[in-house]
């Protein structure tokens, strides 16, 4: 991992309570479809999007993803080929659309530029092309996420000889505008909105390639790989590029690809209670007492609260206890009892302090940083210097 990307996301740690419940759980399905538009038929070619698009999709079959690839489609292949793939991400746990090619936005909305579009007058996209909106809505329904992934910011040559119908209608710009997903729904543009991205000299443009470093790393929390991208792709470019992901997901951890499972890999790591937790049955213990010496020591997080921050303050001990305790005290009631962490997941039980109250998740430790997990919201711990 990209440990400066890491550290510097996590500068300012949250954990949230009250959020909405996430989605359902999918079925398991991962589902995918890829789109590679690089012969266009009215401006001239781009070199790279067959090589990204394959590469891309030989990940996400790696990945467990059910691929289908569309080569150089055109407005009705486009079409049929995304009714088809919601029909078949409706349900699934996974589902990720990813289109390199042409794109642009006309007139406040997005769209996605078919191989045999002319597009003459801005009015003409509603016949020609098609809308980032409607590829969002195909992948809305999954259990755990939705993914859309664009390598369609580059300069357009469509904007240049495009004639506006209406003398105060908006002019075509390059790259795609800015939008807000809801739900479960990822969008990661090559460049952010309203700025162009390079097609590149190599094989794969420069986030593509980026991406294809990043995307199958094991045990990297997805909102996590795209910041790993984003850097790359800066320094690549030399900051003439920067990747930008829209969209907020639930405080579940997500991976596309999971973490490690023996015990030598990075371990997992536990989010805190709030004052008034809800009583929670007691989680199974992994082992009783199992402590990752990782762990071991005192860890701080910093919290946003109605009366402004707040740190919690952890210290879990080697023999399998814990105590826990806020500054300013008023913000979170003071408690400890017992906690197990191993082989990536954990557990609490409060014996005093918190009245019948247990919670469980994951953890991951990247050096003096935890990723936690749990119930009540994700944070990530600090190791305190104290």
């Amino acid at each position: 991992m990209n440990r400066r990307a890491f550290v510097s996301g996590l500068a300012i740690a949250a954990a949230l309570a009250g959020l909405a419940a996430p989605p359902a759980a999918g079925d398991g399905r991962r589902v995918a479809l890829v789109i590679d538009n690089g012969t266009y038929r009215s401006v001239p070619a781009l070199s790279n999007p067959p090589n990204d698009a394959g590469d891309i999709a030989a990940a996400l079959k790696r990945l467990g993803f059910a691929v289908t690839l569309i080569t150089n489609g055109s407005f009705d292949e486009m079409r049929r080929g995304l009714i088809a793939f919601g029909r078949n991400a409706a349900g699934a746990d996974m589902a990720a659309v990813y289109f390199a090619g042409h794109g642009m936005e006309i007139n406040g909305d997005n769209w996605l530029i078919p191989v045999d579009a002319e597009l003459k007058r801005d009015t003409d996209a509603a016949n020609e092309a098609i809308s980032l909106q409607s590829v969002i809505l195909q992948v809305s329904s999954t259990g755990s996420l939705g993914l859309v992934i664009l390598d369609a910011c580059r300069n357009n040559p469509f904007a240049a000889k495009m004639s506006r119908s209406l003398a105060t209608r908006a002019t075509a710009s390059n790259g795609l505008g800015r939008i807000e997903p809801v739900g479960n729904v990822l969008v990661a543009y090559a460049a952010r909105d309203g700025t162009t991205a390079l097609d590149g000299d190599g094989r794969n443009s420069p986030f593509a390639a980026a991406l294809l470093r990043n995307i199958e790393a094991p045990g990297v929390e997805v909102t996590f790989m795209f910041r790993d991208v984003r850097d790359d792709v800066m320094e690549a470019t030399r900051n003439e590029q920067q990747p930008f992901v829209y969209g907020s997901l639930s405080r579940k951890a997500i991976y596309l690809a999971a973490p490690p499972v023996d015990t030598t890999a990075p371990k997992q790591a536990n989010a805190t209670p709030a004052a008034a937790a809800p009583a929670l049955s007691a989680p199974p213990a992994t082992s009783a007492g199992a402590i990752d010496p990782a762990l071991v020591g005192t860890w701080e997080i910093m919290v946003a609260g109605s009366r402004g921050q707040s740190r919690w303050i952890w210290q879990i001990m080697a023999d399998g206890t814990y105590k826990f305790h806020a500054e300013p005290f008023h913000s979170a009631q003071s408690h400890e009892g017992t906690v197990t962490f191993a082989n990536g997941r954990w557990t609490l039980h409060a014996l005093r302090g918190l009245r019948n109250y247990s919670d469980a998740g994951s953890y991951e430790i990247h050096d003096s940083i935890a990723v936690i997990t749990g119930k009540l919201g994700t944070g990530y711990w600090k190791r305190s210097v104290e």
